[in-house]
């Protein structure tokens, strides 16, 4: 049927689960149904693409590592510069090493061999390039997850809670 979203009562994503999770979660009032599509369990029961906690649970924060993988989920598999999608990207120093730069979520994108070469040891301003966006840090590792959910049109409805995708 499908997978829902679980926000904490302060609105952040927890997690996604079952549909059958989240209608159980609903029937037991420990949460609200917030978003639905038009499919329905009963007559007067939509089925929930949206739930969320009616308390409030505390998550710890868990790191993310800064791995090549990652950095390319980040950039969903998209060259930064010239938009190409592929599984041959590169990973590309936004300011070179040789100048300082380190390795950082917010110094590493995803970019085409013929991007990662033509930009060469400049900056993407020195080599006329501009970025797609703005590297950042995710927010947590859910971020990669809700990212897969929310390709072409499925669970469009996610991303008003989402930030960044």
């Amino acid at each position: 049927m499908g997978k829902v979203l679980v926000l904490n009562a302060s609105y952040e994503p927890l997690n996604i689960t079952s549909w059958r999770r989240a209608v159980v979660l609903l029937l037991k009032g420990k949460a609200e149904q917030l978003e639905y599509k038009g499919r329905q369990i009963y007559s007067d029961f939509p089925l929930p693409t949206v739930i969320r906690l009616r308390y409030y649970v505390r998550v710890p924060y868990k790191e993310i590592p800064l791995t090549r993988r990652n950095v390319l989920e980040r950039d969903r598999h998209i060259c930064q510069y010239c938009k190409a999608k592929g599984d041959q990207l590169t990973i590309d120093h936004v300011i070179p090493r040789s100048r300082g730069g380190g390795d950082t979520w917010e110094n590493l994108v995803g970019a085409c061999v013929r991007c990662n070469v033509r930009k060469g040891n400049r900056t993407p301003k020195e080599a006329n390039m501009t970025l797609l966006t703005q590297p950042r840090r995710p927010y947590s590792s859910l971020h990669f997850e809700i990212i897969k959910h929310t390709k072409g049109n499925s669970n469009q409805e996610w991303k008003k809670y989402v930030i960044g995708i």
